[in-house]
């Protein structure tokens, strides 16, 4: 019997699709600072459906969204920090109880490796300007964005956890295991 099923996809294309219109077409964006909700429909994919595949729907809602509806050419390093991204969401989230505190984990390292580290890299290289230039303005915009980014996450999250359990794998917990032990 064949392992592949549709629904990982169907949820991929859907996750992508609205990642696309959160960064892209409902997005407040300057030069160097972009806030968006792109985030959220990658992030609760990595919750359902693991790092590999929240990876890959990142990766490809960059790729898309920069052929459709970007503001500027194609740039690979944008694309490997979207992958990255939705590597760590997924390695947080899945099959694991996000709390408060699992839920500020990831989203601290991606806004201190992923949006100050390497976008503020690939700016540099692609704008062709001064690192201090571009991450002054940048970690202002982290530093606000970051407690709306967890909350809104967690706001989204816990409803569909509650209504949509058989779509969030959820690691056994020590007492559901005596139970069935014993």
């Amino acid at each position: 019997m064949s392992r592949f099923s549709v629904k990982p996809l169907v949820y991929a294309g859907a996750s992508v699709a609205l990642a696309v219109l959160f960064s892209y077409v409902f997005a407040i964006q300057t030069i160097f600072v972009r806030i968006t909700f792109g985030f959220l429909p990658i992030a609760i994919y990595g919750a359902m459906y693991g790092p590999m595949k929240a990876g890959l729907a990142a990766a490809a809602a960059d790729f898309i969204g920069t052929a459709l509806l970007g503001t500027s050419i194609f740039f690979p390093g944008f694309l490997v920090s979207g992958f990255l991204t939705g590597y760590i969401y997924g390695w947080f989230f899945y099959r694991r109880h996000v709390t408060l505190l699992r839920a500020c984990i990831p989203f601290f390292l991606v806004m201190v490796f992923i949006h100050l580290g390497l976008n503020t890299l690939w700016l540099t290289i692609f704008y062709h300007k001064a690192a201090s230039a571009i991450f002054l303005s940048r970690f202002i915009k982290n530093l606000l964005c970051y407690p709306m980014e967890v909350g809104l996450f967690l706001m989204v999250y816990r409803p569909l956890l509650r209504f949509l359990p058989e779509q969030f794998p959820q690691a056994a917990t020590k007492k559901a295991a005596t139970s069935t032990a014993a």
